[in-house]
């Protein structure tokens, strides 16, 4: 009796660890690759995307999804809440039988059992599959990241110039901006936002935000130190290196309530891995670069005062 209810303890356990991975396999950057954060009433409107990466005179062969592509983590609290409810429902019911309460005969490992199990392997396995191809979705189409002509490290490394895409689509927004702000100039922004990109994914892999708490909004501080509480709980460090921004385009600007708001398209690669506190590599590849797209949004209150980062969205 006890060395069956230790095989279904052991069994069930199994699955809620391969669960606890497939939620936590997508944190990855500053803010664990997903959106959050607001944009005032734009907050549920996917950014406005000017510049297509592949232009449509070439043929268009279907991507490849890269295995190392950062994945998307929304939603994920309340797939790990459910997640642990199934399978704590399940522990609890087979541990129920295998004492005895179920009635005479329930004691044994039953076909029920281990269809249930059989299940929720099975959900794990959709689920870590659904993400992967969530990763590779973006608004319209997956950038064809395939045909880009490989990246100098020296062009695009931070302290240098990124290639700067006109703001097209966000013209009216940022003339209404210079309106309240004459000392307003868009190559000055587009550094601004790109010195803040570079602070925040610094502060992140050091799981310390102090350096870069002066240009956060508040929810956007609570947000982040609440990811990196969780890090430094699982004892583990995202480590972002080789930093390389390949676009900075502006690709919104608007004004609401007393406030401005700017939103920019980043388009970078990077080393992206995550650690445990000795160093081992636990998830990512620290030879293997990514690329990804992101839109980060900045406000303000009107006139000539200090931009903060307000959300984060991705493609």
């Amino acid at each position: 009796m006890i060395s069956r209810m230790m095989v279904r303890v052991v069994t069930v356990a199994f699955a809620l660890s391969l669960v606890a991975v497939a939620c936590h396999e997508a944190e990855a950057r500053a803010g664990g690759g997903r959106s959050f954060g607001s944009r005032g009433t734009r907050t549920y409107r996917p950014p406005t995307r000017t510049v297509d990466p592949a232009p449509a005179s070439r043929p268009q062969p279907a991507p490849a999804v890269p295995q190392t592509f950062p994945q998307q983590r929304q939603g994920g609290s309340f797939l790990r809440s459910m997640a642990g409810g199934i399978v704590g429902g399940l522990l609890g019911g087979m541990l129920f039988r295998s004492l005895g309460f179920a009635g005479p005969g329930a004691g044994g490992v039953g076909l029920f059992d281990i269809l249930l199990i059989g299940g929720i392997l099975y959900l794990v396995y959709r689920f870590v599959a659904s993400r992967r191809r969530e990763a590779a979705a973006t608004a319209g189409r997956a950038p064809d990241w395939s045909r880009e002509e490989p990246v100098t490290p020296q062009q695009y490394r931070y302290g240098q110039p990124a290639e700067s895409v006109p703001a097209a689509g966000a013209d009216s927004g940022l003339a209404h901006v210079r309106q309240m702000d004459g000392s307003f100039s868009e190559e000055q922004f587009r550094q601004l936002a790109q010195d803040v990109f570079f602070r925040v994914q610094g502060a992140w892999t050091r799981r310390d935000l102090s350096s870069a708490r002066e240009v956060l909004a508040p929810e956007m501080e609570r947000a982040l130190q609440g990811d990196v509480a969780e890090l430094k709980a699982r004892g583990q460090v995202n480590r972002l290196e080789n930093i390389a921004v390949r676009q900075v385009e502006l690709v919104e600007a608007w004004q609401e309530e007393g406030c401005d708001f700017i939103t920019v398209r980043f388009l970078a690669n990077l080393l992206d891995y995550t650690t445990d506190e000795e160093g081992r590599v636990l998830s990512g590849s620290d030879r293997e670069p990514v690329k990804f797209e992101e839109f980060w949004t900045f406000t303000r209150p009107v006139g000539p005062n200090p931009w903060k980062l307000s959300a984060i969205q991705q493609a």
